[in-house]
């Protein structure tokens, strides 16, 4: 199968492609050649009955919504139905962020349910998996890593949020900085640090970047790469952990794009109001316009309960200086606000 981005770079314009346009009000052209310089991404569509969303520069922000089992609660049913209501309340993709029950289960029930694109986080089913087998997440194996790719890939996944960006180099900068005051507040990206200290290891989504390419790009799932680093208190905002985790992403993405992979760039966290422009300057100067999904922003730390609110401002806040994935609205019993995609 050949991807998005490569049926642009041969000057194909595909279905997705035009349906896009129509959807836009956007020239066919405009949309193949902005696929073609990585500029927007196209999610979804390949599968049957999926709704191709196009993400990216000059479209409008698209909401995601996040659901997901608990280890607590993991009804099936319950989150089909989830998946129905931010579908009915016009959520645009979806994230199945499931950690307790049958996750393989789960993810194919919830993929068959909806016609939006369905994203995951990789990491929480490879770290559950290894405590299931091992009673250790620190015993994950690379190869059960992979396989998890693979197999959620295969499942029909649209997009997925891989934490290649950290790195040894980015955990020696957080060392040296010597201090958070919210810590590392992404689950995938503490448990990829937590793996990577108590191994001795480099990150292997980062050390075998090409192995992540090449299944993501096989399927045409879009490569979102996730930011463990991100700021988990606004006073950690554009930290040099957070940056260092974001040029490492920018100039990965300009890799995946070299081998035919569509690719997002996640950030940035928790971001007082005059710092989300800054936020996105920096991640669309580095990485050549790619679409930014902007989990949060969160824009103040002192609204516990009220992430509707907060994120609502910062979504808003975002959408107007450009980037192309907006606020993850999270249903059910997902604790936290998410994200957006521009």
């Amino acid at each position: 199968m050949r991807t998005q981005l490569e049926l642009a770079r041969e000057g194909d314009i595909s279905e997705e492609m035009r349906e896009i346009s129509r959807n836009e009000n956007i020239e066919p052209d405009i949309i193949r050649n902005r696929v073609a310089n990585g500029t927007i991404v196209i999610i979804g569509g390949r599968r049957h009955g999926s709704i191709p969303v196009g993400v990216g520069e000059g479209l409008t922000s698209k909401v995601n919504a996040s659901i997901g089992t608990s280890t607590d609660i993991n009804d099936i049913d319950f989150e089909v139905r989830k998946a129905l209501a931010a579908q009915e309340s016009g959520a645009d993709t979806l994230m199945e962020l499931s950690v307790g029950g049958d996750l393989d289960l789960v993810r194919r029930e919830v993929i068959a349910a909806t016609s939006l694109p369905v994203g995951t986080v990789p990491l929480y089913q490879a770290f559950s998996e290894a405590i299931d087998r091992y009673g250790d997440p620190n015993k994950l194996t690379e190869e059960l890593l992979f396989e998890v790719l693979e197999r959620q890939c295969a499942d029909g996944v649209a997009f997925m949020a891989v934490h290649c960006g950290i790195n040894l180099y980015a955990i020696e900068r957080l060392n040296k900085q010597g201090y958070r005051f919210g810590g590392l507040v992404s689950k995938g990206g503490a448990l990829m640090v937590g793996w990577m200290l108590a191994n001795e290891k480099e990150n292997p989504l980062y050390e075998k970047f090409d192995r992540v390419v090449e299944i993501l790009r096989k399927y045409d799932t879009c490569l979102s790469l996730g930011n463990g680093l991100r700021a988990g208190a606004i006073a950690d905002s554009l930290d040099r952990a957070q940056i260092q985790e974001l040029v490492i992403n920018c100039e990965i993405a300009e890799a995946a794009r070299g081998m035919g992979c569509q690719v997002m760039v996640e950030g940035p966290g928790h971001v007082p109001l005059d710092e989300i422009e800054t936020s996105i300057i920096l991640e669309k100067k580095m990485s050549g316009g790619a679409p930014y999904y902007m989990l949060g922003p969160l824009v103040t730390d002192v609204g516990a309960g009220y992430d509707h609110i907060t994120a609502a401002i910062g979504i808003a806040s975002s959408s107007r200086y450009g980037p192309e994935e907006p606020f993850l609205l999270p249903i059910g019993s997902r604790a936290s606000a998410k994200a957006t995609l521009r």
